[in-house]
């Protein structure tokens, strides 16, 4: 009888989210034996340390040496990732008016006036 079907794995974004979900809630460095452990979906331990080591390589973890490997632990909380995200989005777009034009008039009202608060706040802080 054949394997899974590729239809049937997990997403890796889902996977990459659970890891850092994993990671942010217990607030200090974790194997990947411990991350695979607190995940609790009968991974295999290589898959969750090719994660751990990919987000590694893309600046997302830190890592230190741990016995005979390493433990992780985020670079940021889950804010600040988003935020680095949109960053590098928004450097990326050689229409950067036109962006920040959309991303402002698709906002909540709610959200504007946070960020009309955020704005203002950032201008006295610099004054």
């Amino acid at each position: 009888m054949p394997g899974k079907g590729r239809d049937e794995r997990r997403p890796h974004g889902e996977l990459v989210a659970d890891v850092l979900a994993v990671l942010w809630e217990a607030g200090r460095p974790m194997t990947a034996q411990q991350v695979n452990a607190a995940l609790g979906k009968g991974l295999a331990r290589t898959t969750t340390a090719t994660i751990l080591t990919r987000l590694h390589e893309k600046g997302t973890l830190r890592r230190t040496p741990s016995g005979r490997g390493f433990a992780y632990e985020p670079v940021q909380d889950a804010a600040g990732l988003v935020a680095g995200r949109m960053h590098r989005e928004l450097e990326s777009e050689p229409r950067r008016d036109l962006v920040l034009r959309r991303f402002v008039t698709s906002l909540s009202a709610g959200d504007e006036e946070i960020l009309r608060s955020l704005l203002l706040e950032a201008e006295d802080e610099t004054e």
